[in-house]
């Protein structure tokens, strides 16, 4: 079938990696829908298993061009729409949220910006980032479950954020040092 090359690092049109990443959007829309407790720890469940799941499909079965573009806005989508409903809630201020997603705001703003000067690029994970992706799940687990401690694990989301953006940009000041 055109667009689904199983063969391991040939980009196609879309793969079934991008299958995978495509689940989280309905995963977002569902999140601010529904009110009980079980099925939004089933969606964070399920977003969480569709993030990691998705990068191991693209690696292991190759992935696409579309699913490089794809994953990051997917991600983004459903942290945003899931920390709305905690700020909505009044479980977390504005700035707190602000903080939690700073990396992912930075990345979006960066992303836009490479874009509209034609120099678009693809960065790839990094272990501050993947951090950050793990505290901003623990911190909705905690949200859902209401329990203590949502404000201090928010902060501490927001300080690994701050690390994270740091890190992403290493490379970057690398190649700025050696020219």
């Amino acid at each position: 079938m055109a667009g689904l090359d199983p063969t391991a690092g040939r980009a196609s049109d879309f793969s079934p990696a991008d299958a995978i990443t495509l689940l989280r959007i309905p995963l977002a829309i569902g999140f601010p829908i529904v009110s009980s407790t079980p099925v939004r720890l089933v969606i964070l469940a399920l977003a969480a298993a569709t993030d990691l799941g998705d990068g191991w499909v693209a690696r292991r079965f190759g992935g696409s061009r579309f699913g490089a573009v794809l994953d990051p806005i997917a991600d983004k989508l459903f942290v945003a729409v899931a920390f709305a409903v905690v700020w909505v809630a009044g479980a977390l201020t504005w700035y707190e949220v602000v903080g939690v997603l700073a990396r992912d705001i930075v990345a979006t703003v960066a992303f836009a910006s490479t874009l509209a000067t034609g120099k678009a690029t693809a960065v790839p994970a990094r272990l501050g980032g993947k951090a950050v992706t793990l505290l901003q799940m623990l911190t909705l687990v905690v949200f859902v479950l209401q329990w203590p401690h949502l404000q201090s694990l928010a902060w501490a989301t927001g300080a690994v954020a701050l690390y994270a953006i740091y890190d992403y940009n290493q490379p970057f000041f690398q190649k700025l040092r050696t020219r």
